[in-house]
């Protein structure tokens, strides 16, 4: 499956053979991706939707962004939802995200750490997970991902990009990480938010200032650094960029000795949590990973519960440069909204 791949270095480089002994892949892959996002008919749901997704495979910043906007909305007084298909989980069916009761690999690493925030739906149907949120009394509805699905109408999507890796060789998968032909997806975006620096990211932004979207930008900060000033650590993580991690260590202070990068999503098993409790045992090193590693390690088999249990856990969070930009983007959505229940 796509999204359990670690993304080739090429992808984050200027095109070379490898993109170009793709490209037939890609053509057929970017045709089939263009023809959904703009011909797929788009279902209505029963509250202002905001779409926060990415250009790209890969993590861009999108769960940090849906926790940020939730915590601006219950500011705001509204009671926001959470729509996400559970990446990593099994669930078929449309279900409200109850962390007592269920696990990652049900429901998938993203949901639990969302459904701390706000009334969290998972559902391969995401108009499904829209009526289960709206039952609980949502009247904002966060959809984490999904905006090249084109499963619903939504009020305003707002496209995460990440600074440093920007769009990449700006090709589509395979031969780079986009998900559609930007063609396809650029006109279908509302806002554009860049999530720390770099000259890639600045290349996005120019973009959207020259073509009239709004921009804004964020940084991720460490909320928690779980006491990890000096301490020698074996970092590990299976997420979708390992170096956003190393980065955020080294800005809480940690000293990493040893590193081990995993798949995104990546399901711990008990063979990958002996090597790793040994390694930090061996090396006199404290294991130290990301919050959603954590929730995979704490559903898992014995040996993953004990390093869940032995790791510490680098907390981060989202903030916005301009601190009304999230109440400015809830906002819009639902004055469009409005506008389109006033048309119907």
């Amino acid at each position: 499956m796509i999204r359990r791949l670690r993304a080739p270095a090429f992808w984050f480089a200027p095109a070379g053979w490898q993109a170009s002994a793709l490209s037939p892949a890609s053509l057929l892959y970017g045709r089939i991706a263009a023809r959904r996002m703009t011909h797929a008919p788009r279902r209505p749901v029963a509250a202002p939707l905001i779409c926060i997704g990415n250009f790209t495979l890969g993590g861009g910043g999108k769960t940090p962004t849906v926790l940020a906007l939730a915590e601006a909305a219950h500011g705001l007084g509204l009671r926001p939802g959470v729509l996400t298909r559970g990446h990593g989980g099994s669930a078929r069916l449309p279900l409200l995200v109850d962390p007592e009761r269920h696990g990652a690999a049900l429901v998938g690493d993203e949901a639990l750490l969302l459904a701390d925030a706000a009334p969290t739906a998972v559902s391969p149907d995401r108009a499904d997970g829209a009526l289960l949120l709206r039952h609980a009394g949502c009247d904002l509805f966060l959809m984490d991902d999904g905006f090249q699905s084109a499963q619903l109408r939504f009020d305003l999507a707002l496209l995460v990009v990440d600074g440093t890796r920007g769009l990449g060789n700006g090709r589509t998968f395979p031969a780079g990480p986009l998900r559609a032909p930007l063609g396809a997806q650029w006109p279908l975006a509302d806002a554009i938010l860049v999530v720390g620096e770099g000259d890639a990211g600045e290349a996005v932004a120019r973009r959207a200032r020259e073509d009239g979207k709004s921009l804004y930008r964020a940084r991720l900060g460490v909320t928690d650094d779980a006491g990890l000033r000096d301490t020698r650590c074996l970092a590990f993580a299976g997420i979708a960029d390992p170096a956003k991690f190393q980065r955020s260590l080294e800005e809480a202070g940690a000293l990493v000795e040893a590193r081990r990068d995993f798949p995104d999503h990546h399901p711990f098993g008990e063979a990958d949590a002996d090597a790793l409790l040994a390694e930090a045992g061996a090396q006199g090193l404290v294991p130290v990973t990301t919050a959603k590693d954590h929730v995979r390690l704490a559903g898992g088999g014995p040996r993953a519960r004990a390093l869940a249990n032995a790791a510490r856990v680098l907390r981060v969070s989202l903030r916005f440069a301009d601190a009304d930009a999230p109440a400015a983007l809830i906002d819009a959505a639902r004055a469009a909204f409005r506008a389109r229940a006033e048309a119907a």
